[in-house]
C-alpha cells in the first residue's frame, strides 16, 4: 500500500454539540489559533519549502521521485540547511507539535518513504502561487524582527533554481516540459533567449523579481537580488552547472 507513515489531524476543537472523543484514536483537538499556527509552521517552514526546492532541483537534474532525491547527498544538505538553518530560527511554534520534531519526522520519514511515489513534476505545479507563502513569510518574518536577510543562502539559491527551471533546459542541456502554472509563459519570456553559457545582467531578471504576486518582498531593496542574480549565472554556465553548484553549497 502506497500511504504516508507519518500523519497528524489537527481540528479547531468549536463543536457546540458535542463530539466522540476521537483524541483516543491520535486526533488532536486545539483552539483556532494554534491550528492555524501548525498550518504556518506546515505550510512556511518544516514541509512545503522543502517539497518546492526538491520540486524544482529534481527537475533540472531529471529526479524520477521526491524519495529518489533525497538519496542524493546535496539535495538533502539544500534542503536541511534551508529547513533547519534559515527557517526554524522565525518558525511559529504552536506549541503541541514542536517543529523540531515536525521537521525532523519530515525529513527522516517522510520525504524518503519509497512508498510514496510522488513526483518533482507534479509537485512543481504552480510553483508561482507558491512561492510567495512557502518562501516569503520567513523573509517576511526576518524582516519584521528587524534582521537582515542578505546573509541567507538556500532560500535565494531555490529562488535562482526556479529562474534556471524557468528556461525549461536540464542540467544536461536538453529541454524539459515545466509543469502547468498560470504565470509561466509570463514569467519566462523575460529568460528568452537566453542559453547556457551566457551571463546576464540584473535588468534581465527584474522584470521576474518585480513581480510582487510571486515574489511579494522586494528583492533589491532587501539585498537580495544580486545574490539571486550570482547563483543564477553559476546555474546556467554550463550543462552540468546545476550539480557542480549545489556541491559547491550544499
Amino acid at each position: 500500500v502506497n500511504a504516508e507513515e507519518t500523519q497528524y489531524l489537527v481540528i479547531e476543537d468549536w463543536f457546540p454539540n458535542g463530539r466522540p472523543q476521537l483524541e483516543a484514536g491520535g486526533v488532536m483537538f486545539a483552539d483556532r489559533e494554534t491550528v492555524d499556527k501548525i498550518e504556518k509552521m506546515k505550510v512556511c517552514t518544516c514541509l512545503n519549502p522543502l517539497h518546492t526546492a526538491l520540486a524544482i532541483y529534481g527537475n533540472l537534474l531529471r529526479m524520477p521521485t521526491i524519495s529518489a532525491e533525497m538519496q542524493d547527498e546535496q539535495l538533502v544538505n539544500l534542503i536541511n540547511r534551508m529547513g533547519y538553518g534559515e527557517g526554524m530560527p522565525v518558525v511559529v511554534d504552536p506549541g503541541i507539535i514542536k517543529p523540531e520534531d515536525f521537521i525532523a519526522q519530515v525529513l527522516k520519514v517522510r520525504l524518503p518513504n519509497p512508498f510514496m511515489p510522488d513526483t518533482p513534476q507534479r509537485i512543481a505545479t504552480d510553483t508561482s502561487q507558491k512561492i510567495p507563502i512557502r518562501f516569503f513569510e520567513t523573509i517576511k518574518a526576518y524582516l519584521e524582527r528587524g534582521q537582515r536577510v542578505d546573509g541567507l543562502t538556500y532560500i535565494p539559491l531555490v529562488i535562482a533554481g526556479y529562474l534556471r527551471y524557468l528556461m525549461a533546459v536540464a542540467d544536461d542541456g536538453k529541454p524539459f516540459e515545466p509543469s502547468s502554472d498560470p504565470l509561466l509563459a509570463e514569467l519566462q519570456a523575460p529568460l528568452a533567449g537566453i542559453k547556457l553559457g551566457d551571463h546576464v545582467e540584473i535588468d534581465t531578471i527584474r522584470p521576474i523579481l518585480d513581480k510582487r504576486e510571486v515574489f511579494p518582498v522586494d528583492l533589491f531593496a532587501c539585498g537580495l537580488a544580486n545574490k539571486i542574480l550570482a547563483y543564477f549565472n553559476e546555474l546556467i554556465a554550463a550543462p552540468g552547472a546545476v550539480r557542480a553548484t549545489l556541491v559547491k553549497y550544499c
